[in-house]
């Protein structure tokens, strides 16, 4: 994305935010709207081009009397009137085109007009009116929206707040989804890892995919450095690929491949929004309540499985009792608990799963915390467990996390033996980024101090044996002394089973042996016996002292 399109963007958050729209949330959904209306104009004029060709049908978006609703027919108004027209006519009208474009009715459905001051809707309008988005590759728009989400960076309002592209992205790595899976987030927010993981797929169906920095193209602008410089100076640079996606065999199935739930309007419109910038305005994303048993789910919903799932859910809340669903692996209340047991409910065989669960999910005492454990570890692969840095979701929130991946088998188990054999704990203590500092609304990048490369190399290892044997040493190992402090550990089904499924990685790391002392034990024993014999000697002084009082 180029200076002036980052100037632009700026004006037009600048200029919301001194108009009194200065909720995040709410004014990239307020900016999404008219996104969205300028793009249905654009395709309106490639539709009535290509009916003109005669390569196309004659539907229409806007068709006879519905043409002054189009983005061109009003954008000259001003004042009062375009406040009044897009609030009053524009908004109604796109929520009625329920029978012939039920996604675009969807999207406006009960959509307000937050901008209240004229002068400031007029601004926002003709700054949009001068991005021919048609123009832009869906690289760039999809960059224009990522921009835009950068300022929830800022601020995490209601709960909501987006997941570190650093971790976003390993995680899509190590569930390595495939073109035609079909990839799921329960809680989507903005859709950052649906984006992630379309990203992941257009790279690998890519000619000649281009490396990037985890931090952005404008992170190596400023540096002043290409990528092999900077990794050159910066071994640990995290990087990940993007690329046109040309080699995919057919995009339609790809965008049908692509489901997001959120509770939120709000969010489901900004991750809409998201994903159709970015190239995919077909996918499965819905307001829905996912742990309701009236939340909104169909019957299809409901019994739906998945190939890929990813997600970081709300795990503070708990949920009446009466509300939640009954198919879920778990009788607890709380969101933690019952975010996980859906997913591992509607896991495909053979799927893959990693989520982002606060530690306490992986050795709380409660019976519901134990029993979805031993559920998850007999019926599932646990592959790996990440634990994260405290300070990973500052300044939101320093709650300490990891992450957890595990597949469901393409065949259920024998009998009484469990699907999990062995479970890698990886210890990242350096996200390439400072865990201490805040500044700016953000923590400061630390891009030489980022464990997440070694591990996923470490990771491709492990894949190619087929999981069969995890890196590293084996949980209750006493290492050399002088021994570095171990990154990766595993640990075999038994002693966690006899642990009560206990998942925290820490309780099975390997301790490091200290240096035995080379003096005699003799003289060690004589010192102690001196040292006991001062002792009793001084004692017996005091009492002869106290008892002479």
């Amino acid at each position: 994305m180029n200076a002036d399109l980052r100037r632009k963007l700026d004006h037009i958050t600048d200029t919301l935010w001194a108009g009194g729209v200065t909720n995040p949330v709410t004014y990239i959904e307020q900016i999404s709207f008219l996104i969205y209306l300028k793009l249905l104009d654009e395709e309106e004029t490639s539709r009535e081009l290509r009916v003109r060709l005669g390569a196309g049908n004659s539907r229409f978006l806007f068709p006879d009397q519905a043409e002054r609703f189009r983005w061109s027919k009003w954008r000259f108004k001003s004042g009062i009137e375009l406040n009044d027209f897009i609030r009053g006519e524009v908004f109604p009208y796109m929520a009625s085109l329920v029978k012939d474009e039920p996604q675009v009715a969807e999207y406006f459905r009960d959509a307000r007009l937050e901008i209240n001051e004229v002068d400031v809707l007029k601004q926002v309008v003709d700054e949009l009116d001068s991005i021919e988005f048609r123009k832009l590759g869906p690289d760039v728009k999809g960059d224009i929206f990522e921009y835009l989400l950068t300022h929830l960076g800022q601020s995490a309002l209601n709960g909501q707040f987006r997941t570190p592209k650093q971790i976003r992205s390993f995680m899509v790595a190590m569930v390595d989804p495939e073109f035609g899976d079909t990839i799921d987030d329960p809680a989507c927010g903005t859709a950052g890892f649906l984006i992630d993981a379309v990203e992941y797929l257009l790279a690998k169906y890519s000619e000649n995919p281009q490396e990037m920095p985890i931090y952005g193209e404008e992170w190596l602008e400023r540096k002043g450095l290409t990528l092999d410089e900077a990794k050159k100076q910066m071994p640990n640079l995290q990087t990940y690929r993007k690329g046109p996606g040309e080699k995919i065999p057919d995009w339609g199935i790809l965008e049908a491949s692509i489901y997001g739930t959120d509770v939120s309007r709000q969010m489901m419109r900004i991750s809409m929004m998201n994903l159709v910038l970015h190239g995919i305005g077909k996918a499965r994303l819905k307001r829905a309540n996912v742990l309701s048993e009236m939340g909104g789910l169909t019957e299809d919903d409901l019994n739906r499985k998945y190939k890929v799932s990813l997600s970081n859910p709300p795990f503070a809340g708990m949920l009446p009792k009466d509300s939640i669903r009954h198919d879920l692996p778990t009788n607890s209340k709380k969101s933690e608990l019952l975010f996980l047991g859906l997913m591992m409910e509607s896991l495909a065989p053979g799927g893959r799963c990693a989520v982002v669960v606060p530690e306490g999910a992986l050795f709380g005492s409660t019976g519901a915390h134990v029993e979805l454990r031993k559920k998850l570890l007999q019926d599932f692969e646990v592959l790996a467990v990440v634990s994260l840095p405290a300070g990973v979701f500052k300044p939101y929130a320093g709650v300490k996390t990891s992450v957890l991946v595990f597949r469901r088998p393409a065949n259920p188990p024998e009998q009484g033996k469990p699907a999990t054999a062995k479970v890698w704990f990886y210890e990242i203590k350096n996200d390439g980024y400072d865990p201490d500092k805040i500044t700016g609304g953000g923590r400061p990048e630390t891009p030489e101090q980022n464990d997440i490369p070694t591990m996923l190399v470490a990771w491709e290892g492990y894949k190619a044996g087929k999981f069969s044997q995890p890196p590293g040493v084996e949980a209750g190992t006493v290492l050399k002394p002088g021994s570095p402090d171990p990154k990766c550990w595993w640990a075999d089904y038994e002693r966690i089973a006899d642990s009560d499924a206990n998942l925290g990685a820490s309780r099975y790391k390997p301790t490091v042996g200290e240096d035995l002392s080379d003096e005699d034990p003799a003289e060690l024993i004589h010192d102690v016996l001196m040292l006991e014999k001062n002792l009793v000697d001084g004692l017996e002084k005091l009492l002869q002292e106290v008892g002479s009082v």
